[in-house]
């Protein structure tokens, strides 16, 4: 029997390929900037510290849940250059669901008075 062991070249091809995907993986997680603790914040966000990710917590207390990722630009230290290169890792969806029965509520019944 004759076994090839393979070269060292292709060895490292195979190990930075794997490498490659690993990378894209972890690329693709999100936050939710609504919900997501400081810590979380810090930790997805390209460019987004522990202090910006303070800010952001409390704007959000202060004026309520982000309604877009641009919205984000107006928390101080964080730009717009910093919000276009997060924006495959910004999710807003807002955690509250809306009420199910909410299109079924009955119109307001209005009062005609003849003279």
């Amino acid at each position: 029997m004759n076994i090839r062991i393979p070269s060292l070249k292709l060895l490292f091809q195979g190990l930075l390929l794997s490498l490659m995907f690993c990378g894209t993986a972890f690329a693709s997680e999100k936050v939710n900037i609504n919900t997501a603790d400081a810590a979380t914040l810090a930790r997805v966000l390209h460019n987004v510290g522990a202090a910006k990710a303070e800010a952001i917590v409390e704007y959000r207390r202060e004026h309520g849940a982000f309604r877009s990722a641009e919205q984000l630009a107006q928390v101080r230290g964080i730009g717009l250059k910093t919000v276009e290169r997060n924006a495959d890792r910004i999710d807003i969806a807002d955690p509250s669901p809306a009420p199910r029965n909410a299109a079924a509520k009955p119109a307001a019944r209005q009062v005609v008075r003849t003279p």
